[in-house]
């Protein structure tokens, strides 16, 4: 008897099938608790779906879809002030206001879905396929077209098999995932500053130095609650002051984040005399540490080198808990590439719901799209 295949689309977690986390028991950002976190406190344009798969009445699959409407963003960076970002602006604005994400637009990986070993790749791709069209029909009779629909962070091979089903898709690559992969003799801190060539030896040092007089501090809820007026500024601050933005995050998504995922969400602070002047995050995934959103002083973080401090704190708590890799994402590739982390090219299919203008996609995508210039470091000897 041949089985029967379906899909279910949920726009909220509680509907969710009790069986979904033993789906998403390899990556956290699938978790009914993360998605919990999205639905809690997720940026002003952004809505969520979830999608599971079924063969007859058991969950085989379970994926993550984003909507964003760019018409609700104040901002899509103040970094950049060309003409070449104005067109693109009103390109986004015009052409590109509403996007489907497939997967999750706030991180970098492939955290679009999960599927069990009872459904084939393909069959369960097709699935997929089929409760997207099906989602876009819904959005279309609440008079939301959606104009460009996306699939991304797969490697070469991943993007092979799915652009077999989303035929029309455009196969693009933008920067880079940084990974940062610790060595398994590593045990301690020194371990890592020891396998360092006398340059970035010197680095580490001179930055360490220039962290004098600040005081770091992992912070719990009542903590974040506390500063959460001056850790939004710090983050927001930074967020503008990017390339390019498709969301803000929510004012209360740090304390979201770690009411939901507890110690599983690590919060760290950076204080001068009392005064917060910057933080970052890290997520535990598995053996995997995710770093996530930040946030400085600019001022000091110069000052300071803030930033490639917390890169080397992130560095050691890593390599101390005995983690595997550290997911460093997209931005800043050559400071980044400096502490080790190496870069691992990502691949994503978009497709634009007009005819024409998904013809000419390749040369659209290239001309909008941030460009980055930088060199590869190799800091070890």
């Amino acid at each position: 008897m041949n089985a029967s295949y379906s899909f279910q689309i949920y726009n909220n977690t509680a509907s969710l099938p009790i069986s979904w986390n033993d789906l998403a028991n390899h990556n956290i950002f699938l978790s009914k608790e993360y998605l919990e976190v999205l639905e809690k406190s997720a940026p002003t344009n952004m809505l969520c779906h979830y999608i599971g798969l079924f063969k007859d009445s058991e969950l085989v699959g379970i994926a993550l879809t984003q909507f964003l409407d760019s018409n609700k963003l104040e901002s899509f960076g103040e970094r950049d002030q060309c003409v070449k970002t104005t067109v693109r602006n009103f390109a986004f604005k015009k052409f590109a206001s509403h996007v489907l994400f497939v997967g999750n637009n706030m991180l970098t990986g492939q955290n679009a879905f999960s599927f069990s070993e009872k459904i084939s790749q393909p069959k369960a791709i097709k699935l997929i396929h089929k409760a997207i069209n099906a989602l876009k029909k819904d959005f279309k009779s609440k008079g939301k077209k959606i104009h460009i629909t996306t699939i991304k962070d797969f490697s070469a091979k991943e993007i092979e098999i799915l652009s077999t089903e989303f035929k029309k898709g455009y196969t693009f690559s933008i920067q880079p995932n940084m990974i940062f992969k610790i060595n398994e003799n590593w045990k301690t801190e020194t371990d890592y500053i020891d396998a360092l060539s006398k340059k970035y030896r010197d680095q580490y040092k001179r930055t360490r130095k220039k962290a004098l007089g600040i005081e770091k501090k992992k912070m719990d809820l009542n903590d974040i609650i506390a500063f959460e007026d001056t850790i939004y500024d710090l983050y927001y601050h930074v967020a503008k002051n990017a390339p390019f933005n498709t969301f803000f995050l929510a004012k209360n998504h740090f304390r979201v984040f770690k009411e939901t995922l507890q110690d599983k969400f690590l919060f760290y602070g950076y204080f001068i005399d009392g005064k917060l002047i910057g933080f970052n995050t890290l997520i535990m995934n598995g053996t995997l540490m995710d770093t996530y959103f930040l946030g400085y002083d600019e001022s000091i973080q110069r000052e300071k080198m803030l930033y490639l401090n917390m890169l080397y704190d992130m560095i050691a708590f890593s390599i101390n808990k005995d983690f595997k890799e550290i997911i460093f994402a997209r931005t800043a590739l050559e400071i980044k590439s400096s502490v080790g982390a190496k870069p691992v090219k990502m691949y994503g299919l978009i497709t634009h719901s007009n005819a024409l203008i998904n013809h000419n996609i390749a040369k659209l995508f290239n001309y909008l799209e941030p460009k980055s210039d930088w060199k590869e470091r190799n800091p070890f000897k």
